[in-house]
């Protein structure tokens, strides 16, 4: 089960570099992730956290960059 578990968690992983490509925020993703791949929210949440915790300084300055770059919208996160 370890080998198939680190698999899904690296396939995850990857699907999350694909949202960050579309300038997806982690709820975005989330929802995305759930929709198109079956991925559980709380799986992809998981995920991006460890991401954020082991890439501190990339994930600070996309946050900055999505709210520049976001429509000044109610709720956009």
């Amino acid at each position: 089960m370890g080998d198939s578990s680190a698999s899904y968690i690296r396939t995850v992983h990857h699907l999350i570099e694909e949202c960050i490509l579309f300038n997806m925020s982690k709820e975005e993703c989330m929802d995305a992730l759930s929709k198109h791949a079956n991925i559980q929210p709380i799986i992809t949440s998981t995920v991006w956290k460890e991401l954020e915790k082991e890439n501190k300084d990339f994930f600070e300055a996309y946050t900055k960059k999505r709210q520049v770059r976001a429509p000044n919208t109610a709720g956009d996160s």
